[in-house]
This record gives structure tokens, sequence and C-alpha cells, in this order.
């Protein structure tokens, strides 16, 4: 079991680690698992690994939309620790993979040391804060083709490859919009040369060419959290 394969325990220093490491429970998460319903009480933080959770806002008539996603530079469960103890937001897994889980009880008894995790916690926060609010502000301003670069962008960060499975009508419903015009955007950067899709599956083919058409939020959301979680704390860097 590695749980330096977060980004946020492998930054916390080698005591603080061990101290939670036999608390770390490794969990298999697969796509379209509910890590926590809407308005539900968290009896677990999650700290993903490999798996990505899609944080989304659900409306009285069963739409949703993605606000923000989790991969291995955080965690779900802010809630815990900044004393709202449920959340509006769905959590939801939108790539498989591996996670770890701690009991909130053993969160909050660990933050409450006001040590190394309670810093990065709050560090992290912030950075959660700027991606949910650049989001909103991605969705109301710039159009879906420079929204589902910004996406597939921030999804590979959180990736070791370049392959994505990921249908259509996920992507449509992380962004919030109709499938029609999911479906015409990828096709304009799959004539681009930039993405391959076929059958559920994304690759990547030019990063660069996505990295031009995407919007400055993407950037923008990923020079915050570099900025509070440099990139050396992950695990190799």
């Amino acid at each position: 079991m590695d749980p330096s394969r977060n980004r946020l325990l492998a930054a916390l220093p080698p005591a603080d680690l061990e101290r939670l490491r036999p608390h770390l429970d490794l969990v298999r998460l697969l796509v379209g698992d509910v890590v926590c319903e809407s308005g539900a009480q968290m009896s677990h933080a999650l700290f993903p690994a490999t798996a990505i959770v899609s944080l989304q806002y659900v409306l009285e008539n069963g739409a949703s939309a993605e606000i923000a996603g989790v991969g291995n530079e955080g965690m779900v469960g802010v809630p815990l620790f900044m004393g709202g103890d449920t959340t509006p937001a769905r959590s939801i897994v939108q790539t498989g993979g591996i996670g770890y889980r701690l009991r909130a009880s053993l969160l909050l008894e660990e933050f409450n040391r006001h040590g190394a995790l309670m810093k990065l916690l709050l560090r992290y926060t912030q950075a959660l804060i700027t991606q949910t609010a650049m989001t909103a502000a991605c969705t109301r301003r710039h159009s879906l083709e420079q929204q589902l670069c910004r996406w597939l962008l921030a999804t590979l960060d959180r990736m070791p490859g370049n392959e994505l499975i990921m249908t259509q009508e996920l992507i449509a419903s992380m962004l919030g919009v109709r499938r029609e015009g999911v479906t015409e955007a990828a096709g304009r950067l799959q004539r681009a040369g930039l993405i391959n899709y076929r059958r559920g599956h994304i690759t990547v083919l030019r990063r660069d060419g996505l990295t031009e058409r995407a919007c400055e939020c993407y950037e923008g959301m990923r020079r915050e959290l570099d900025r509070i979680l440099p990139p050396s704390a992950a695990p190799g860097g």
C-alpha cells in the first residue's frame, strides 16, 4: 500500500504519514460509484490515488453539472473539517481506480493537532474554492469547445497516460450540456488531429493543441494548485 500516490498524503512529514498509515484503508472505486450523496453526512474522507471523483450539484429535476473534480491532488470530505458536516454536492466516481479512506473521527483528530495535515487541508480547500469559482465563470463565459479542452486537460493531469475511458454522455453530464453539443465539439477536436474518439475511449494525441484551444481557466486552476501544493510534493516529484 502506498498512500503517497496521493499528493496531499505525500506532502505530509514522514512521521505524520506513518501515524495515519494503519488507518488508511485501500478501496477500489468503479465508474458511477457514489462516494457521498447530496445532503448526506460522510463517515470517511477519501484520498484518491488513481481514481477521479466528480463533485456535482444536483437540481430538483435531477439534472446535474460538475462544480469541481478531485483526483490524486486532493481529497473528498472538506465539510468534515470545515464544520459543515454535509454538502449540497454529490460525489460520484468519474474515473475508476483506487483511493484511501480515513474515518471522519480520525481525520478530525489529526486536523485538531494543528499540525501539517491541518495546514495542507486548509490550503487545498483554497484551491478547491478557486476551482469551483473558475468552473462557474468558465461555464458562463466560454465556449463548449473551450470547456471541453479544459476538462480533458484537467482529467489528464490526474492520470498517468493519455487515454480516457469516457462516454460523451458522461462528459455532457459533467459539463451540464446536451450530448449533441459534446459530439460536435469532440468532432472538431478529432478532425484537427488533437484527439481520437471511439467507443467510449478518448485518446489525446496532441496535448499542446488542447492547451491552445482551452480558455485561461485551465492554466488558472493549475497555477493555483501548484502554488498551494507544489508538484514536488507528488510522488517521484
